[in-house]
């Protein structure tokens, strides 16, 4: 039951992921549909215009009314109260049935909209809403007063430029809705034989005019608003889009880690198993504890084969290290060492490999340097393996020097310098990388696994300290492992002597022990 359950478990997450995945693709999809049309008309930003002026006309559904009362009551002076309720009540029902189709817009599901079909409607609405205000300059045409005229051409102006506020982001609404009324201002003045009421009709032309024009403005702003929100829904819907893929990546990655955890954890115990048995069988046949062989050449053979599984442990073990230092669970074991005495047993332990090859190892210790709090087994392991990259790799006749000392911060550092051919600079990122090779490796036939330095750059980050590696062609290669003052353990003060004065204790300045597990 539990194996089916973790077994599901990722098949969820997996499924989910697919769906964000599907529905930032969409809506990626969608933002760009809406800027695909640079050039052209737009159908997603002329449903939102004309949402817009929806919007706009059911929020102020009662001011216009409104003012064809107060226009009315104005009215009443020159004109037929019969004729004028007439009007008003032409009005409201031009008004009533814009009202209806903008609301059955607003209902009506977007994807089922036919923006042109409800444009046009709704502009018929807004030509016929016009025409009901325009008529209100013909309601007493024997009228000749000033007054009422003046009265005439204010009130229109003013429903004009209402008008054209609320249309403004559908242009063909606004050239249906206020025509109408300034035309009936401009036949209602042509008709009169007054040079006053023409040049008042002809300003109506000029404010119409000049309205339209800054609508026309007005329009283009929306337009390029809808147009950068379009361009930041569409990067949003990107980023989301590339943050779901990653998402998807990094799920992908740590069921990969996980298992290759669990295939490394299961190959170690059965690799180890037969390996240890070679190698105890081969020491005895080697050591002939069992008697001498009748043929010499079995000893040699025997020999081979306790070197080859050394080979192969030591192989397995860089394997194992390497996936519990990616992994975040090696343990270390810390405890009060010396940094000199480490350096000094593993250059013992290297010196007749360096001799064999014809190599000089130099020491330069700094004197009374304090113990360290740190893992020995892998400072150990950090030296083993540049001291054993400076041999391999440093031609026949070279030095190899090595140095211990303080840093400027009160910490420790061990360098490991060779006089060898160097790394070239732009393969130092490939050689600090797992399984990574140098091109020198290949050339000289000195390969191996390429899990050394990253190894030693793990180990050393795990104590807090610092990897860096120099190198130049044909003037060699040096390695710095800096471990910071924090891991120095500094001189405990004397203790007093019965009937002596306590002195005040000191601070302590390194840390208490622990084991040190990443999270």
């Amino acid at each position: 039951m539990s194996g089916g359950a973790s077994a599901e478990a990722p098949r969820v997450r997996s499924g989910s992921l697919d769906n964000h995945k599907r529905r930032a693709y969409r809506s990626v999809q969608e933002a760009r549909e809406k800027l695909a049309y640079k050039s052209g008309p737009r159908p997603e930003f002329e449903y939102e215009l004309l949402m817009m002026f929806v919007k706009n006309e059911l929020s102020a559904a009662i001011t216009t009314p409104l003012l064809a009362i107060v226009v009315a009551m104005g009215a009443m002076f020159w004109a037929p109260p019969r004729a004028l309720l007439l009007w008003l009540c032409a009005v409201f029902v031009a008004k009533g049935i814009l009202i209806a189709l903008c609301r059955q817009f607003s209902k009506a599901p977007h994807d089922d909209a036919t923006t042109a079909s409800w444009r046009a409607k709704i502009a018929s609405a807004e030509f016929l809403y016009g025409v009901t205000w325009a008529s209100v300059a013909f309601i007493s045409p024997e009228t000749q007063g000033e007054a009422a005229h003046t009265f005439i051409f204010a009130s229109l102006l003013v429903v004009i430029s209402m008008r054209m506020l609320f249309a403004s982001t559908v242009m063909p609404i606004v050239y249906a809705g206020t025509l109408p009324m300034t035309i009936a201002i401009v036949v209602r003045f042509a008709l009169l034989d007054n040079p006053f009421f023409w040049a008042m009709a002809a300003m109506a032309v000029g404010v119409h005019i000049y309205f339209i024009w800054l609508m026309n403005g007005f329009n283009s702003t929306v337009l390029a608003m809808l147009e950068y929100r379009a361009e930041k829904d569409a990067l949003i819907a990107e980023l989301e889009q590339s943050k779901s893929i990653s998402d998807d990546a990094r799920l992908r990655a740590e069921e990969a880690n996980l298992a290759k955890s669990r295939f490394l954890a299961t190959m170690s115990h059965e690799l180890r198993t037969p390996l240890n048995a070679i190698l105890g069988f081969s020491e005895i046949m080697r050591g002939e504890i069992l008697g001498p062989h009748a043929n010499p050449t079995y000893k040699e053979y025997a020999d081979d084969i306790h070197q080859s599984g050394q080979h192969l442990l030591t192989l397995i073990n860089e394997i194992l290290d390497i996936s519990r230092i990616e992994a975040g669970r090696y343990e270390l074991r810390e405890s009060p060492i010396s940094l000199p005495e480490v350096v000094e047993d593993c250059h013992r332990l290297m010196r007749l490999r360096a001799e064999n090859k014809g190599l000089k190892i130099v020491e330069s210790f700094e004197e009374n340097l304090s113990q360290l709090w740190a893992d020995e087994r892998a400072i150990r392991q950090i030296c083993l393996n540049l001291l054993s990259n400076a041999i391999k790799f440093t031609p026949s006749g070279g030095t190899i020097t090595l140095k211990v000392g303080r840093t400027a911060l009160g910490g420790q550092f061990l360098s490991i310098k060779d006089t060898g051919p160097g790394i070239p600079e732009g393969e130092i990122p490939r050689v600090l990388r797992s399984f990574g090779q140098g091109s020198l490796a290949h050339q000289t036939a000195e390969g191996g696994t390429g899990l050394g330095l990253p190894i030693t750059k793990g180990l050393t980050e795990l104590h807090d300290g610092t990897f860096e590696l120099k190198s130049k062609l044909r003037y060699g290669t040096e390695v710095t492992v800096t471990l910071p003052r924090s891991r120095v353990m500094e001189a405990l003060p004397r203790l007093a002597e019965p009937g002596e004065d306590q002195p005040d204790k000191p601070d302590v300045p390194w840390r208490a022990g622990r084991d040190k597990r990443a999270s």
